[in-house]
Parts: structure tokens; C-alpha cells; sequence
């Protein structure tokens, strides 16, 4: 499959049924620095299926036999992306591939046919489908004093110190960058171009991931089926510290949640879902390329509308899911 073919029966013009995706062509990266070579060239590799596999999907079964960590959907996904694999759109950023393998956790098969979403904020730490909320959809910082005395009435849902972290918001607009579902190959690889994400108030960088599975693909598009997976893909500090130093990050002066006080990621490496990234240690804005090898139970429904996980030890408990 090519970097602009899209899955078998799915015209470029069509209305999709399941979750009125609408396919989209691929667009530009937009970079910053010395700009998206990094991460295009990766992406040809995956799409000429070149490449050697993810470390994590020839590890072992010490790796292969492990499910990979579920968590909330938070509130900000949206049902009706585009079939895409170059979520960009028009956001500026430092180039990100992101090389996902779905396997069986119990036979280490690859998982075939399966439409993988993703979605994450923008470098400033903002959500498509919820600009007019601000930044991580929780809308502008307060100002004046603080109030006083105890809190009345019902707590407020969805947002950032939210009463339900796992709740879903309606969209407020109908902007859709750094979103999108593909399909995974028979090797139960898929790939998406995007940008590196931001980060908002209590939460850690992160991208939210969903695998839907015995469904089919037909000319309406991804049909039926069932939600098996819902999770978050983490970043390690240190490249989160790099990513900060470059503009337009470096433009976000929103307090950050580090990776060990975020109460959704479970402090497990990979199985919790911290991806292995490779990039120029001197130069990040070159491009970042992220890989993991998620192990899910296809027979199992994990759609993330329930309670969010109970959080570590090591994790700040201020910290809010979304």
C-alpha cells in the first residue's frame, strides 16, 4: 500500500457511515527547524514495507504476551474523523510518525483489517473540535481571587479538573487537525504523520488511540464491528524537555504534568503505553519517529466510557484524565 492509497473500496468522496468519517488527502507536514525530512522519509519506508518491525514486536514474549494498559476516552474524542494517515492539516509542529503494530496479546498475531483512531492536541495544548474551550478543552485560565467557602451544586464533567474525567463533551466547532483513522495491514502495522503533541494542564504529552475491530470495510467504510482497545500513547521526558525548547512549544507557558505525576499513564514502560521514540538528540525539530507494539484482546470491548483507572502511587492525585 502506498503513502497515498486508501484502503480497499473507500472512494475519496464518499460519506462514511461508521462514524461519518470523510476521507481526506494527505496534506503537508508542517515542520519547523530543518523541516519534515526526517519523518517523510520514515513514512515512504513504512509504506513500502521495507522496514524491519518495531523493536517491541521482535523483543520476545516477554513483550508479545502482554496486554497493553486500557484508559478513559476522555472527553474530547470525536465519532466522526476522516480515513487518513497524515492528521496534520495546517498545525505547525515538530514532524511525528507514529509506527503502531496491533497484535493478539494471547497468540501474537498480527491484527488484521482493524481501523485504529488517533487524536491529540496542538503544540499550545488545544483540541480540534473544542478551539473555543482553550487549551486541553478546559477554556481560558481564571483570573481574580480565588473563591471562598465550600463548593455547591454538581461538579462540573468532562474538562480538566473535571467530575468525570471519562465523560464525552459535544464538539463546539467543526475543525478536525491531528485526528484521524486508518487501517492496519496484514502485518497489523499502520502509521500516521502528525505533529508532536503539546501539553495542557494536568495531564502529561500524550495521543489517544482506539482499535475497532470485526467490523468490515466496504464502500460506506468502516461498518459494525466493536471498540477492543482504548489508550493513550506516553513521551519520555527527556524528549518532551527537547520538544520545549522549540518554537512553537516554546510559545506554551501552561504549568506541565510530568510523566511520572500523571495519573492515567501506570508508570509500566511500554505495556502502559510509552512509546519508543528515535530523533536527532541535537536537533529534535528535525523529526521524531515513535513506534509501539500494542497487544489487545480482539474478543474484548474496552470503548474507555467507564471509571479511568485507578491511579500509582508515584502519580499526583490533582491531576485530571482527558
Amino acid at each position: 500500500m502506498t503513502e497515498n492509497q486508501e484502503p480497499q473500496g473507500l472512494p475519496e468522496s464518499r460519506e462514511l457511515t461508521r462514524r461519518k468519517v470523510v476521507v481526506a488527502g494527505t496534506g503537508a507536514v508542517a515542520a519547523v527547524g530543518l523541516g519534515g525530512a526526517f519523518a517523510a522519509d520514515a513514512f515512504a519506508s513504512e509504506a513500502g514495507g521495507s522496514r524491519q518491525a518495531p523493536a517491541a514486536a521482535t523483543s520476545g514474549a516477554e513483550v508479545c504476551y502482554r496486554l497493553t494498559s486500557e484508559a478513559v476516552e476522555g472527553p474530547y474524542y470525536i465519532d466522526a474523523d476522516k480515513i487518513r494517515r497524515d492528521v496534520t492539516e495546517d498545525r505547525e509542529g515538530i514532524p511525528l510518525l507514529l509506527d503502531l503494530r496491533v497484535i493478539d496479546s494471547e497468540t501474537c498475531r498480527p491484527v488484521r483489517n482493524a481501523a485504529v483512531d488517533i487524536w491529540h492536541c496542538d503544540a499550545s495544548g488545544v483540541y480540534s473540535g473544542y478551539e473555543s474551550q482553550g487549551s486541553g478543552g478546559g477554556g481560558p485560565a481564571p483570573t481574580g481571587e480565588p473563591p471562598t467557602g465550600t463548593p455547591t451544586g454538581e461538579p462540573p464533567s468532562g474538562g480538566p479538573g473535571g467530575g468525570n474525567p471519562g465523560g464525552h463533551q459535544e464538539p463546539t466547532d467543526d475543525t478536525r487537525y491531528l485526528r484521524g483513522t486508518w487501517r492496519t495491514d496484514r502485518h497489523g502495522r499502520v502509521a500516521f504523520r502528525t505533529v508532536f503533541p503539546g501539553w495542557y494542564r494536568g495531564r502529561c504529552v500524550h495521543i489517544h488511540v482506539k482499535v475497532h475491530v470485526d467490523g468490515e470495510w466496504t464502500d460506506a467504510g468502516y461498518e459494525g464491528g466493536h471498540t477492543c482497545h482504548t489508550g493513550q500513547f506516553f513521551f519520555d521526558e527527556a524528549a518532551v524537555l527537547a520538544s520545549a525548547e522549540v518554537a512553537p512549544y516554546s510559545a506554551n507557558t501552561t504549568e506541565r504534568t510530568t510523566l511520572t505525576e500523571d495519573t492515567i499513564y501506570d508508570q509500566s514502560g511500554t505495556t502502559g503505553g510509552l512509546l519508543k521514540l528515535k530523533y536527532d538528540k541535537r536537533n529534535i525539530a528535525r523529526g521524531v519517529r515513535g513506534s509501539i507494539t500494542v497487544g489487545v484482546d480482539p474478543d474484548a470491548t474496552n470503548d474507555g466510557e467507564g471509571a479511568p483507572p485507578q491511579p500509582s502511587a508515584s502519580a499526583t492525585p490533582s491531576a485530571s484524565a482527558s
